[in-house]
């Protein structure tokens, strides 16, 4: 959530900024929220003070033995005043916050303009796209005889949901293993293991709720319902790690000496993505199920731009050690997602779309969502401050899967095994992928 003085202070400039994310901020309704705010909080105030006086004036005419009943007549009209000011307060307060939590996090000064993808800011290309003495197949013939098989998924779950087999299916593990013993062994991050299931508090803190309900599946709980109970926790699956592990932290401390914090994490995620209807629909590129390894950080504020720059690089190493061709990208504001002042994609090359895919997003958040989740830490001897949190994918493991299969296919079914997985794979240089 943004700082709520931003806004008092020049909501104007915030309004031009979230412009450049192509967001319309309702200035009018805000300055009228605002306006009611302080109106009614002036209100309170004042008769607060006026019923302290009268309290006081009541101790001494009791204590003077003289007649207190008009004096306590007052007091109770100046409660029933003040109840119902501090009624209106809550009310305007709440539909405050409620225009507030939909509000997107500014984008940096650096964040180039642009509407789409199409706009975002090339920062460099590794790597050199391989060329193929035969017509390179896509991912979903190569694996046609079963490694990947998207029928049984459909029938089993349905569509967007696949089935792995064999050689597929322990390639697949061994990307994540090899991703999780770099980040670990090499990047300072300490591995979590954390729920797949999270309330709306835990997706409120970290920005999917709730302007993305529509985006997550939710989960319906068995058992009787308790119609009585209003406040019953919603849960989902989650869309990524991102959200339980950055809710480690919610309306925590932390003492300064303890960070950085670096969390790695490998785990299942869920995303009906119903913005993106039409998409992708053939393969493995747009799941509604996937695996990811995320990074999430926790840094100090002064830290948190030194501290996506590594972050991006963590990213890299992975994509470097699979000698897979990428490039990195700036997004531009339009294309900018919801909680991010900044984010750096990495696209990595695939043979069978003639087309660089994303593969991950690394983005700083700074105190964003901090400011939702209450999450702090104590400088040395000073009042507690806001962190900064950072997070990205090191890597989409399905995404690398397929970018594996499609740079590495040698055209007669088999792929050779990237040299840095085949300790993960028994020593074996080559998988036949296209039948599991």
């Amino acid at each position: 959530m943004l700082d709520p003085k931003l806004l008092r202070n020049d909501a104007e400039a915030v309004a031009a900024a979230l412009a450049k994310k192509g967001f319309a901020f309702d200035l009018e309704r805000f300055r009228a929220l605002e306006s009611a705010r302080k109106s009614i909080q002036a209100e309170t105030e004042t008769l607060q003070n006026q019923r302290n006086a009268s309290s006081k004036r009541i101790g001494r005419a009791k204590a003077a033995g003289e007649d207190i009943q008009p004096l306590l007549d007052e007091v109770a009209g100046l409660g029933s005043a003040l109840d119902a000011a501090k009624t209106r307060f809550a009310e305007v307060q709440a539909e405050l916050d409620d225009l507030l939590s939909g509000v997107p996090n500014l984008p940096d000064a650096a964040v180039p303009d642009g509407a789409t993808e199409d706009d975002n800011e090339l920062l460099r290309t590794i790597g050199d796209v391989p060329t193929f003495n035969f017509e390179p197949r896509d991912h979903v013939d190569l694996t046609a005889g079963g490694g990947l098989d998207f029928e049984t998924g459909a029938k089993i779950a349905g569509s967007r949901f696949t089935v792995m087999r064999g050689s597929v299916a322990r390639l697949h593990r061994a990307l994540g293993q090899f991703m999780l013993d770099t980040h670990t062994r090499e990047h300072g991050y300490t591995e979590v293991n954390v729920p797949l299931i999270a309330n709306s508090d835990s997706l409120y803190g970290t920005g999917q709720l709730p302007k993305f309900a529509a985006d997550l599946f939710k989960a319906e709980k068995g058992g009787e319902a308790d119609p009585d109970n209003d406040d019953a926790p919603e849960f989902y699956l989650i869309p990524t790690a991102e959200v339980t592990v950055t809710n480690m932290l919610r309306d925590v401390i932390v003492d300064e000496d303890e960070l950085p914090l670096r969390f790695v994490c490998y785990s299942p995620c869920f995303r009906s993505e119903a913005g993106s209807y039409g998409r992708d629909t053939r393969g493995m590129i747009r799941q509604h199920q996937f695996e990811k390894v995320e990074l999430v950080q926790f840094v100090r504020p002064n830290d948190s731009w030194n501290a996506l720059d590594a972050l991006v690089g963590h990213a890299e190493t992975i994509l470097k050690r699979l000698e897979l061709p990428y490039r990195a990208m700036t997004l531009c504001g339009g294309d900018l997602g919801f909680a991010s002042a900044k984010t750096i994609d990495l696209e990595v090359w695939l043979p069978g779309q003639n087309a660089y895919r994303e593969i991950s997003s690394c983005s700083n958040f700074l105190d964003f969502q901090a400011r939702r989740l209450l999450a702090r830490y104590r400088p040395d001897g000073g009042k507690p401050q806001l962190l900064h949190t950072l997070n990205g994918s090191g890597l989409a493991i399905g995404r690398t899967l397929v970018a594996v299969l499609e740079n590495y296919q040698d055209g007669d079914g088999t792929v050779a095994v990237p040299a840095v997985l085949q300790p993960y794979l028994g020593g074996e240089t080559s998988l036949n992928v296209s039948t599991g």
